[in-house]
């Protein structure tokens, strides 16, 4: 198959690419470093002539539901209008587990693009996977202040970006199957103790502390809604420290 990924060049799309190339699969990715851009739409035709299936893992880095809605939108719009131009016969996509009742901040996006994504003319395929392992490295990348770190409460499964890529390479395979079974890791974790064993592999120093965040969206991350349901797939890989890709 002659696959596209869009957002080849994040945590999970380069697992995604990796996982093709072994399988035998063509390539092709999108990015800006290859003149691909979601959300101006920019190289989209051209890059997905003769693709047999897309595998959209685009993202952004906001907590603000305007400009994640904004961009999900935008980049699904722009992806499904090239691929149906150009004949491309199944778009796989991304998301969250337990987001329905967070629809709110970068959850809000990610609902607004598997929307988008049903409502359209592409056949498609959605994915929900639980936080990568690698969420609580961006965690303390973003969120300490000097020696300290905060955290906020939230109960999950994480799973390893590579079992996700794999399941994403799988569902691209199957051909169009609308959504497939959710993935999440092995075990139930606190986000504060991936964040303080992480702190720890790497030597670092300080304070860790968790806090609740306010209304239906820090009460959906506290009650444990980003852990799926009970039907769905466990990966095997637990998490053990810091993971690199």
């Amino acid at each position: 198959m002659r696959i596209a990924v869009a957002g080849a060049t994040g945590v999970v799309g380069r697992h995604i690419v990796a996982v093709a190339k072994e399988r035998g699969h063509e390539v092709v990715p999108l990015s800006r470093a290859t003149g691909q851009d979601v959300v101006t739409g920019t190289g989209l035709d051209e890059a997905l002539a003769a693709v047999d299936a897309v595998i959209d893992v685009s993202n952004v880095t906001t907590m603000s539901a305007r400009k994640a809605v904004a961009f999900f939108q935008t980049a699904t719009r722009n992806l499904l209008a090239a691929e149906k131009r150009v004949g491309v016969g199944h778009h796989a996509a991304l998301s969250i587990v337990g987001i329905d009742g967070i629809d709110a901040s970068y959850y809000a996006g990610k609902l607004a693009q598997e929307r988008e994504v049903a409502a359209g003319d592409v056949p498609w395929s959605l994915l929900r996977a639980a936080q990568f392992h690698e969420f609580a490295e961006q965690m303390i990348e973003r969120l300490s202040f000097g020696s300290l770190t905060t955290v906020p409460k939230i109960l999950m499964r994480p799973v390893a970006a590579r079992e996700v890529a794999a399941a994403l390479v799988d569902t691209a395979e199957a051909g169009p199957s609308g959504r497939v079974t959710d993935l999440v890791g092995p075990r139930d974790e606190r986000l504060v103790d991936l964040v303080r064993r992480a702190k720890r592999a790497d030597g670092r120093r300080g304070l860790t502390v968790e806090v609740r965040l306010p209304g239906a969206y820090g009460r959906g991350l506290a009650l444990g809604a980003l852990r799926g349901g009970g039907e769905a797939r466990r990966g095997v890989v637990e998490f053990a420290r810091r993971q690199r890709a």
